[in-house]
């Protein structure tokens, strides 16, 4: 076996993760709760979930426009019970050891989940708290705003252009996308492959990386 790098001749200076579908799982944990809430609002739940994933809470409700529902309300009740309902989230296979990997200066988590919530389900999967944590409260507009990975970047101290972000949903890579970032799609918890241009890795597993003259590299065992 020898390890090729998946990124041709690019090294960057930071990389900044994505939490939900992207270093841990919690797809069941979130949908037993929204589905819960969206029967009580009415809503074709089936068809209501898949908005849900990689953007704020208090977006998606917003949007629904629902007569007498306050979006800040909801969304805070939906996080305390997302905060109770942590048994079943586990890491995506090799982010623990990908994650010890990196130099704790060059790496961030970027959520569109609450801090609390966040912190909460990174104990729950056995993940080391980042250095640095970007959450729903810290952007006044979330993903696909490209708000929070320029936050990211800019505390890390380098520029979005330079880092490599790792995703799961079209709207964490529209954001990417709009802050001039790389991407690197993580497909752990998808049925199929997202159509989209950037590379895709089915988890951390087979995936390294090397500190170079420049920066980091990523490396895939092929």
């Amino acid at each position: 076996m020898t390890d090729r790098p998946l990124f041709s001749g690019r090294s960057f200076a930071a990389f900044l993760f994505d939490m939900d579908g992207t270093i841990l799982t919690s797809i069941a944990s979130a949908e037993r709760v929204w589905s819960l809430w969206a029967a009580k609002h009415g809503l074709d739940v089936s068809a209501f979930l898949p908005t849900i994933h990689g953007v704020r809470t208090v977006e998606t409700i917003a949007r629904l426009n629902l007569p007498g529902v306050d979006p800040e309300a909801e969304a805070n009740a939906i996080m305390r019970a997302e905060m109770e309902d942590v048994s079943d989230i586990a890491p995506i296979a090799g982010a623990a050891v990908f994650l010890a990997a990196l130099p704790r200066e060059r790496w961030a988590i970027v959520t569109s989940a609450p801090r609390a919530l966040a912190e909460r389900r990174i104990a729950a999967a056995g993940l080391p708290l980042p250095p640095l944590l970007i959450a729903a409260e810290d952007v006044e507009q979330g993903k696909p705003a490209p708000d929070c990975f320029l936050l990211g970047a800019r505390r890390l101290g380098v520029a979005a252009a330079d880092c490599l972000v790792f995703e799961d949903t079209r709207a964490g890579l529209t954001a990417a996308d709009a802050a001039g970032a790389s991407a690197l799609v993580i497909t752990a918890t998808h049925a199929k492959p997202l159509d989209v241009r950037h590379p895709q890795h089915a988890s951390y597993e087979g995936l390294s990386v090397r500190a170079t003259a420049t920066g980091l590299a990523v490396f895939e065992r092929s």
